[in-house]
């Protein structure tokens, strides 16, 4: 009877939601926010985490379906990416991350051109990413605006987060590829000054007593007013240190909230970076060495955590299929190259989560938080280990290990 009351429900287009309460027992769970739990129990309820905790303490209520699995980790968090205006085939239909018409077009919503179809979604999904932090792409002075979004099927609506989370910016040799103006790095940042102060300019005559003195509204200088107010962050892909400095520069001249993307060369400014407040996100631990990441070294994680320098990792963007890299394996590398075990999962779970100001929901394994999680078959920083469920708000979106 109540299978054909759900049908009729169903039928008549009533809108409802049925999840399955699941227990998860697994020989490791690396919660992130504390200490591993062997020999654990994770149980989830209507998409969110019941309890976490040791089968000691833990039991499993009548009715919960059981999973097991070796290791149990938080959902993986890329830090910036561009997967979902990027696709996969590397042809001008899927290439949807860099407008080239002007160099700063802040106005542009990454919300507008990401496509959660797209297969590079589903290929990140199923290597454990959960939650992207993505947009416009590097190259451009401003390229325009990123989002948070779960890696969950469904409309653009239905897994956004955050739909305006950070303005994408750009200092080095990759804009000069892009744009005959500006031609050199001291042109770029005349440039972005320029824009910034018209914005501040925007921003007194916006406040003006006299209505009729209120400039119309300008997309443009709109976005860059909201960077100089501290209610968006600028994310400037920067990566050779005298790069780095002149974002910084910039950050003291006008006050925003600043994050290093990139940071190839962070490791010869550690006190620079930590003087200026600012937020880094790696690139790719396996990026290649070239170009303004000539001197990037692949320890620059275990190096910055060392420093006290709160680190997230990215996949960033590859010009080659598939177009990203494997998250996992960037952090697995990091911990290759001497980043303490539990921080090779803090880099790409919590760490971001807190840098995107979403870790009350996701980040960790914690009671109330998101139930977003990635099992698998062995240590997931070993090459032969595989992904083998992935759950996002308590519903499995991946079974790789049927």
């Amino acid at each position: 009877m109540k299978k054909i009351f759900i049908q009729i429900l169903a039928f008549v287009g009533f809108p409802f939601c049925i999840m399955a309460q699941t227990a998860i027992k697994a020989e490791m769970i690396y919660t992130v926010s504390g200490a591993p739990i062997k020999d654990g129990i994770i149980l989830v309820k209507d998409g969110k985490i019941e309890a976490v905790g040791s089968a000691k303490e833990i039991t499993v209520p009548a009715g919960y379906k059981i999973t097991e699995a070796k290791i149990v980790s938080p959902g993986l968090i890329d830090a910036r990416s561009v997967v979902g205006l990027s696709g996969a085939l590397n042809i001008p239909t899927d290439q949807d991350q860099l407008e080239k018409s002007s160099p700063i077009q802040p106005e542009l919503r990454a919300i507008d051109a990401y496509n959660t179809e797209e297969k590079l979604v589903k290929y990140v999904r199923d290597n454990g990413v959960t939650v992207l932090h993505t947009g416009h792409g590097i190259g451009a002075l401003v390229s325009g605006q990123t989002m948070i979004v779960k890696t969950k099927p469904g409309t653009v609506d239905q897994v956004t987060l955050v739909p305006t989370a950070m303005l994408a910016m750009t200092i080095g040799s990759s804009v000069q590829s892009n744009y005959t103006s500006p031609g050199t790095k001291a042109k770029q940042i005349a440039m972005l000054r320029t824009e910034l102060i018209k914005a501040q300019s925007y921003l007194t005559k916006q406040n003006d007593k006299d209505t009729s003195k209120r400039p119309a509204t300008d997309l443009k200088l709109e976005m860059l007013g909201k960077l100089l107010k501290g209610q968006i962050k600028a994310l400037i892909t920067v990566n050779a240190a005298n790069d780095i400095m002149s974002a910084i520069r910039l950050e003291k001249e006008f006050n925003f909230k600043l994050v290093i993307d990139g940071a190839a060369e962070a490791y010869r400014l550690i006190d620079e970076i930590k003087a200026a407040n600012a937020e880094v996100i790696l690139h790719a631990t396996m990026a290649r060495n070239g170009g303004d990441m000539v001197n990037m070294t692949r320890e620059s994680a275990a190096i910055l955590t060392k420093a006290g320098i709160p680190v997230s990792i990215e996949t960033g963007f590859e010009g080659y299929v598939p177009k990203t890299h494997v998250l996992l394996f960037e952090a697995a590398m990091a911990v290759r190259e001497g980043l303490p075990y539990e921080d090779g999962f803090k880099v790409i779970t919590l760490n971001p989560a807190k840098l995107l100001g979403i870790d009350k929901k996701v980040g960790s394994i914690e009671k109330g938080k998101d139930a977003d999680l990635v099992l698998y078959n062995g240590d997931p920083f070993e090459y032969l280990t595989s992904v083998c469920k992935v759950m996002i708000d308590g519903e499995w979106v991946t079974d790789n290990c049927k």
